[in-house]
């Protein structure tokens, strides 16, 4: 048998005394709280202090059948910019503005940067703010890559840049249009979970020649532990170029995305076929003269021919 459990006296527990100091909690109805002030539609409710955040994403990306050392360039460029995120290789043709504008929209990108090789020789850069544009087409010239330069320069993978213009940037409207989008594009949003919280290097855009030269360089300081420079001593800092080195001509400033209304058309654009073509013509120029040489010799041979020698047969028998 099993044992008789003991009889507890059940003890009774006192409620908890209500803190006096304490506010009493509103009580809560089926249409809100009962002690909340009512606000009536015609009061004004400050918005919450949020500010503005930016979330630019671009897409980097470029064409089949591209060169090596523009694939480099465009490495070089994808390590610089923490916020650009990589795609695979598209396939250049009248349809690439809908490929990529889906691209890009997949992505959750604001922008996108299109590397369009032609011909294996020729590097076309489309800077473009999706979905709705504008979007700019460059012309690539003087390509030098990290790798191909060696320079002296070093500074952290992904710490956001300082963005510096000429001022011929503020001279024309199409000048003005192409600072804004390389602001957009180029300028690492602040708090991006993949760039440093400080700043370390430059990127140097001027105008020269009504082309873009980009140039980067690290913000040296030399300085020890013991004798740490003050801020705003600009006279200890110098600049060290990193790389990579290209230049940039506009040829077309278009309204919408990879298309749409001409906006803007530079008027001195030359293409490289018509370069190449009259390179050809200056050589078939050459082969050309040569002919005319020839067929002017014979010509004076004929006109001027040499009286007969007298002791031409002497040694004959």
């Amino acid at each position: 048998m099993g044992k008789k459990r003991k009889h507890v006296e059940t003890q009774v527990i006192e409620p908890a005394k209500k803190d006096e100091g304490a506010p009493e909690r509103p009580k809560r109805t089926l249409l809100g709280w009962k002690d909340k002030p009512e606000v009536k539609e015609t009061e004004f409710i400050p918005p919450q202090q949020g500010g503005f955040r930016n979330k630019e994403k671009v897409l980097v990306t470029c064409s089949r059948r591209i060169n090596f050392r523009y694939r480099h360039l465009m490495l070089n460029l994808v390590s610089l910019l923490p916020h650009c995120k990589k795609d695979s290789k598209v396939e250049s043709k009248s349809t690439k503005g809908a490929t990529l504008n889906e691209l890009v929209e997949l992505k959750n990108g604001s922008s996108a940067l299109f590397f369009e090789c032609r011909k294996h020789k020729d590097l076309y850069l489309w800077m473009v703010k999706c979905p709705s544009g504008p979007s700019v087409k460059f012309l690539v010239n003087a390509v030098h890559t990290m790798e191909e330069l060696k320079l002296t320069g070093n500074h952290l993978k992904g710490s956001r840049p300082l963005l510096t213009f000429s001022a011929n940037f503020d001279k024309d409207a199409h000048w003005k249009l192409l600072k804004e989008m390389i602001m957009q594009i180029f300028g690492t949003p602040k708090d991006h979970r993949k760039s440093k919280p400080f700043y370390d290097h430059v990127f140097v855009f001027s105008i020269v020649d009504d082309h873009i030269w980009f140039r980067n360089y690290q913000i040296s300081v030399p300085h020890n532990e013991t004798d740490k420079i003050a801020r705003g001593g600009l006279d200890k800092m110098t600049l060290v170029e990193v790389g990579p080195r290209f230049c940039l001509n506009p040829i077309k400033i278009f309204g919408g995305s990879f298309g749409g209304p001409t906006l803007y058309e530079n008027p001195f654009f030359v293409s490289p076929n018509q370069i190449r073509a009259l390179e050809k013509k200056q050589k078939a120029g050459k082969f050309a003269k040569k002919v005319k040489a020839k067929t002017r010799r014979k010509m004076h041979e004929l006109s001027n021919p040499l009286e007969p020698d007298e002791f031409a047969d002497m040694w004959k028998e």
